[in-house]
C-alpha cells in the first residue's frame, strides 16, 4: 500500500511539474514576442490617472451663463465691480464657460458646493483679485439671491473695522444650514506686516519677506480649504506708498532693499510655500491652492498714462490654451514638489481682455481705465469653478 501511495504522489507531482514548465514556456514566448504587452499601455495610464490639467482647454459659448445676476447680487458684490450697474452696454462676455481638454468639469451648483463644504471653512488670502474671487463665490453659492440667514462672523477672525479706517481687512460669512464658512483676508504680498512705530500713523512698516501673515499663522488650524495669491503689488510704487521696508530674519535687510522686485517676490512666495507645505504635513485634511497671476490687459500705456482695454469682442485673440506648462512660472515653480496645488488661471484669463472693468469702473478718474479687475459676473467665476472641481 505504501509503495502505491508513493507512486501516485510521484505521478501527481510530475504532472504538476509538466504544467508549470508549459506555463513558463508560454510566458517566455509571449514576453519575447511583445515585451511590453504585459505592462499597462500609455492609454491605460491616462485613464487610471486622477490628475487633470484644468488649464488646458477652450472657452465655449453657454447660454446657461452667467451663474448669477449682476443686478441681483448686491448683498455680496460691490457696485464698482458689477458692470451691469455701470453704463456698459455690451455683456456678451458673460456667456462663456471654460471646458478643459480630456477631463470633465462638473457643473457648479451652489447648494451642492455648500454640502461639500459642510462644517468646513474656505479662506481666500491675497490682494484685491482675491477679494473679487471671494465675492464671486458668495454670489455663486447663493445664486445671486439675497440670503438673510447668512451670518457675518468676521469678529471671530478679528475682521472688524479698525479705528481710522473705512472697512475691515476682510470679511467672513457662515451659512448656518451647512455650517460652511467663506472668508477673505487682505494680504497683497502674503508677507507679515509690522508697523515700526504703532503711535505714528505714518510709520514705516516692516515687510517680513520670510514670514507669513500673522492672520494666516493664527487661523490656519481652522481652515479646510485655502486659496493664496499675490502679484500686482510687487512694484516700487506700491512699496513707496505703503512705506514697506524689507526685513529678513526679523531684521532690516539692505541687500533686499536694493534687489529687483521679481527677486523679492520669488523669495517671499518660496518662503510662504515652504512654511505652508510643512503645515500641510501636520494637517492632512487641509487643501491648499496657490492661484497664479491674473493678467492685466493695458494697451498703449499703463493705467496712469492713458493705457486702456477697449475691446468688447469676446475671444478676439483666440479661445484655446494648448500648452501644458503654466504661464506663471514663478508660482508654478514655487509649488512644484510641495503638497500645495496650483490653481492655474493665467493663460485662461489672458484670452479674456474684453471682460475687464475698462472705462466703466465707477471709481476710475476721467481718462483712466481699469484693465486689471474683472466685471462680475465674469472670469473669476471660472476660477472658482476650477477650484471647486479640485476640492
Amino acid at each position: 500500500m505504501k509503495v502505491e501511495k508513493i507512486h501516485r504522489l510521484l505521478g501527481t507531482n510530475f504532472s504538476l511539474a509538466l504544467v508549470f514548465v508549459f506555463c513558463m514556456i508560454l510566458f517566455l514566448w509571449v514576453l519575447e514576442e511583445s515585451p511590453l504587452s504585459l505592462l499597462p499601455s500609455e492609454d491605460q495610464f491616462v485613464i487610471s490617472s486622477s490628475a487633470c490639467n484644468y488649464a488646458k482647454g477652450r472657452w465655449v459659448a453657454d447660454n446657461r451663463r452667467p451663474l448669477y445676476s449682476g443686478f441681483g447680487c448686491k448683498q455680496w458684490l460691490v457696485a464698482q465691480w458689477s458692470c451691469r450697474l455701470t453704463q456698459r452696454q455690451d455683456f456678451s462676455y458673460e456667456g462663456y464657460r471654460w471646458q478643459p481638454d480630456n477631463c470633465e468639469m462638473p457643473e457648479f451648483e451652489g447648494a451642492a458646493f455648500l454640502r461639500k463644504m459642510e462644517d468646513k471653512t474656505l479662506a481666500f488670502i491675497g490682494d484685491s483679485l482675491a477679494r473679487q474671487q471671494f465675492q464671486s463665490l458668495m454670489c455663486m453659492v447663493t445664486g445671486g439671491e439675497e440670503n438673510l440667514d447668512v451670518e457675518n462672523v468676521g469678529e471671530e477672525y478679528g475682521l472688524v473695522i479698525p479705528a481710522g479706517h473705512s472697512r475691515p481687512d476682510g470679511w467672513a460669512f457662515r451659512f448656518p444650514d451647512t455650517n460652511s464658512t467663506i472668508l477673505y483676508y487682505w494680504s497683497a504680498t502674503l508677507c507679515d506686516l509690522e508697523p515700526l512705530n504703532i503711535s505714528d500713523p505714518n510709520t514705516p512698516v516692516a515687510l517680513h519677506l520670510d514670514r507669513p501673515p500673522a492672520f494666516l499663522r493664527l487661523f490656519l488650524p481652522r481652515f479646510d480649504v485655502l486659496v493664496l495669491n499675490t502679484g500686482h503689488h510687487w512694484n516700487r510704487g506700491k512699496f513707496k506708498i505703503n512705506r514697506w521696508n524689507m526685513y529678513v530674519n526679523g531684521r532690516p535687510n539692505e541687500d533686499m532693499m536694493h534687489a529687483d522686485l521679481a527677486t523679492l517676490k520669488s523669495f517671499a512666495v518660496h518662503s510662504i510655500a515652504r512654511w505652508l507645505d510643512s503645515q500641510l504635513a501636520l494637517r492632512p485634511r487641509l487643501k491648499a491652492f496657490f492661484r497664479t497671476l491674473s493678467p492685466r490687459h493695458f494697451g498703449n500705456g499703463e493705467w496712469n498714462t492713458g493705457g486702456g482695454c477697449d475691446n468688447v469682442i469676446p475671444l478676439a485673440g483666440g479661445s484655446e490654451v494648448g500648452e501644458e506648462e503654466s504661464r506663471d512660472s514663478v508660482i508654478a515653480g514655487t509649488v512644484n514638489g510641495t503638497r500645495i496645488k496650483l490653481l492655474d488661471i493665467t493663460a485662461i484669463s489672458q484670452l479674456r481682455d474684453e471682460a475687464h472693468m475698462s472705462r466703466y469702473s465707477s471709481k476710475a478718474a476721467e481718462g483712466v481705465q481699469d484693465c486689471l479687475h474683472w466685471c462680475l459676473p465674469g472670469v473669476p467665476d471660472t476660477w472658482n469653478e476650477l477650484m471647486a472641481a479640485q476640492i
